[in-house]
């Protein structure tokens, strides 16, 4: 079973105890124990939900602590996320700044995916308003409740003319298009655990900067494949981005680092990892 969060608790757990038993064996892939956004159910779900369980997967050792202190007899395994590799191939840079009407030849930041309060889209507002001109932000995404603070933040930026919104969802076909255009992913998270972003960043071999919280800095920082901001908040987040651009080498030396971590977190050695786990239980 796939988890993300304690709202399936009830559903899935249900489910878990009539599998339960006999031949079948129940694991969870979690990818949270408990949420970013906390709620007064979280409890009372999560451990009814991870009590009928035979084990449990975590993507990185920040959830499998958590996962510790809520289930510490529960046999489990850290298997790390694999990357997406269902985005298609990369665009020439051109050509995919011309589908997004970017300006060539400017320092393209990007960030990526759902906008919720903890991802910290904010803060990089305040960090790119202190960049130079020539840098732009291409922000992506549907806002997960109301855009009104981001936009207040963007019509009072200096900057809000190089600022690129598409505040949509955006389709598995049109991922490379962001991706293909971008020089730096940005991830300027309050908490993180792990991030589907980073596995898309890799395929598309473009770096990250973030912060150092939940699995990110194990998972970026620890790996070369990008640039980790001491502080949550927007004076070190951009410090990293100016630091990024100022050294030429940085970016061969995190795109190498890039290429190593996708020879290693292959879907096919994730399978066997959790089929292998799963035969030990």
């Amino acid at each position: 079973m796939r988890y993300v969060m304690p709202y399936f608790a009830p559903s899935l757990g249900y489910v878990a105890r009539r599998l339960k038993g006999g031949s079948c064996k129940v694991v969870a892939i979690a990818d949270n124990i408990i949420p970013h956004e906390r709620h007064i159910i979280d409890r009372p779900f999560t451990k009814y939900f991870l009590s009928g369980l035979d084990g449990c997967v975590t993507l990185c050792d920040a959830v499998a602590e958590d996962l510790r202190k809520w289930a510490p007899e529960l046999p489990s395994k850290v298997i790390f996320h694999p990357l997406y590799s269902h985005f298609g191939e990369k665009l020439p840079r051109e050509e995919a700044e011309r589908i997004l009407g970017l300006t060539p030849g400017m320092k393209n930041l990007l960030f990526f995916g759902l906008i919720r309060e903890y991802k910290g889209l904010d803060i990089l507002l305040k960090a790119f308003d202190t960049l130079p001109e020539d840098y732009q932000l291409i922000v992506a995404g549907e806002c997960y409740g109301p855009f009104d603070k981001y936009q207040e933040l963007i019509d009072a930026s200096a900057a809000k003319d190089r600022i690129h919104l598409f505040r949509h969802y955006i389709d598995d076909a049109d991922v490379k298009n962001f991706f293909s255009a971008a020089d730096l992913t940005v991830l300027p998270y309050r908490s993180a655990t792990q991030s589907g972003v980073s596995s898309a960043s890799y395929h598309f071999e473009v770096p990250m900067v973030v912060t150092a919280v939940g699995g990110l800095k194990e998972t970026i920082g620890d790996t070369g494949t990008g640039l980790v901001a001491d502080r949550v908040d927007a004076q070190s987040v951009a410090e990293r981005i100016i630091e990024y651009f100022s050294d030429a080498s940085l970016r061969e030396k995190c795109v190498g680092s890039i290429r190593r971590e996708r020879e290693r977190l292959s879907w096919t050695g994730f399978s066997r990892e959790l089929l292998k786990f799963a035969d030990e239980l």
